[in-house]
């Protein structure tokens, strides 16, 4: 009988706790691997040159495979070292419970994420920014406002200050903390600067 509702953030924390515990390294370079092969081989996979299969056979036997994949594999957390494990169910019903689109931001700034398939007409959502890359606080703002100004970016990614206030912005102490926020109040000077105060990060 099929699940009434999608897993809840408490049911995948939940699922992590109890899940069984793995060595990174065996999940790294034993349990994935050797799945994947097996996979590979059991749907008959081989994309040549073609690294995006645009044929209906081999289009719909990756995701039989990739799905029997995520089953049998299952999720790994590498804070707690164990494995969350998901049926085909839960599975199915996370799908069937996906949004039709996703708007991030708001008014003329707001970007709409819509499922695009092979050759869409649907245009990409273009995100921009240095995507967690450090950035130098005395530049932070003007680089993120480099690529909030350029109209064909629809959401930012911002980066991370190597240091705040000439201190090194160190994971697991204060200054991380002091960094984000600064990063935050960064972002919105950059989105003002260029004219987008209401663009997506």
């Amino acid at each position: 009988m099929a699940i009434a509702r999608p897993l809840s953030i408490f049911d995948v924390y939940d699922k992590f706790v109890t899940g069984k515990k793995v060595p990174e390294e065996e999940w790294d370079y034993s349990i994935i691997p050797t799945n994947a092969t097996k996979l590979k081989e059991k749907y008959k996979l081989n994309f040549g040159k073609n690294i995006i299969p645009e044929d209906k056979s081999t289009m719909n036997n990756l995701f039989a495979a990739g799905l029997e994949m995520l089953v049998q594999t299952g999720f790994y957390n590498t804070d707690n070292k164990r494995v969350l494990k998901v049926d085909e169910a839960e599975v199915w019903e996370g799908i069937k419970k996906t949004p039709s689109q996703l708007i991030l931001g708001e008014g003329r700034d707001c970007a709409r994420f819509y499922p695009r398939r092979g050759n869409s007409p649907v245009k990409p959502i273009i995100q921009g920014g240095p995507t967690g890359a450090p950035v130098s606080e005395g530049i932070f703002v003007q680089v993120m406002q480099s690529y909030a100004q350029e109209a064909i970016v629809d959401t930012l990614v911002n980066g991370v200050m190597s240091t705040i206030e000439g201190h090194p912005a160190m994971t697991n102490t204060p200054y991380e903390i002091r960094a984000l926020m600064a990063e935050i109040r960064g972002v919105d000077e950059a989105r003002t600067r260029a004219g987008r105060p209401y663009m997506a990060m």
